[in-house]
């Protein structure tokens, strides 16, 4: 990544693994410069990576080359024309994290004619582990998307969409999927405790199982289906528990589910101001 000044506006839980995965990569702290209201927040992330903060929103944006809008969704208007003209006269690429902040309503709100990318990152960025989704707009260059890219893959993989409304699917996937998973180990790990374990092995035989399934998937090149197939032998016990699953209808529940979380994204998007 080409060193530049880059600023966070908004210093929370996600703008804190992006400057920390930027720090562990090499990235120079004092060409990071962090806003956010909260001082104390500030103050700490200063300590923690050395990295230049202000409560001046619109000086980050003016010194900015990339600049991240890590702020709450329902704040993102009152901020984008805080420094539309601190952005106009920069011309940074702007990065958003928020979800349900179309491309369109976001560069109006900074002036228009604006380099825009929406991303659409997860909470497994906050260890590093992170799946992000990347919508570009036309104003960006290549060497924008690079910067960009480098920038959210200090937390984990990236995926460029071409279409913005790709993103309400990933954001039904991966931006909402943990929450899947979590509640997957949780009904595992009850129905554990409930045939006898105690918790604290139920809790870690769950854990270390996601866990491994999640790392032979990531390394294999067969598909999901295939491995389930060769932990499923013919008459044994996996083969009767995925039987109870799919006669309970387990892939249309979570077909319907990610169907539903991604109409929810479209709402959402409509009624933050969405065009």
């Amino acid at each position: 990544m080409n060193i530049q000044n880059i600023g966070f506006i908004g210093g929370g839980n996600m703008a804190s693994s992006l400057i920390g995965g930027l720090i562990s990569n090499g990235y120079p702290a004092d060409k990071i410069t962090v806003a956010d209201l909260d001082e104390k927040k500030l103050q700490y992330l200063s300590n923690q990576f050395g990295v230049n903060y202000t409560l001046d929103n619109a000086q980050v944006a003016s010194a900015s080359e990339l600049l991240v809008l890590a702020v709450k969704p329902q704040h993102m208007q009152a901020v984008a024309e805080q420094i539309k003209e601190s952005v106009q006269a920069k011309k940074p690429v702007v990065v958003s994290i928020a979800a349900g902040i179309r491309e369109g309503s976001l560069a109006l709100w900074l002036g228009g004619s604006i380099a825009v990318v929406r991303c659409m990152p997860n909470t497994p960025a906050l260890v590093r582990t992170g799946a992000t989704g990347l919508h570009a707009n036309d104003f960006v260059s290549e060497e924008q998307k690079d910067q960009t890219e480098s920038l959210l893959r200090a937390v984990g993989v990236t995926v460029w969409v071409d279409d913005e409304s790709d993103l309400d699917i990933v954001t039904a996937l991966s931006g909402s999927g943990p929450a899947y998973f979590f509640l997957v180990m949780e009904a595992l790990e009850k129905a554990a405790i409930e045939a006898g374990l105690d918790p604290k092995t139920a809790q870690l035989l769950t854990q270390e199982t996601a866990l491994g399934a999640a790392k032979m998937a990531l390394e294999s090149s067969e598909s999901a289906a295939t491995l389930r197939q060769r932990v499923t032998s013919p008459g044994g016990t996996t083969e009767k528990a995925i039987a109870v699953m799919e006669s309970q209808g387990l892939q249309n529940i979570l077909r319907d589910a990610v169907l539903a979380a991604k109409q929810r994204s479209v709402e959402l998007s409509d009624e933050l101001g969405g065009n």
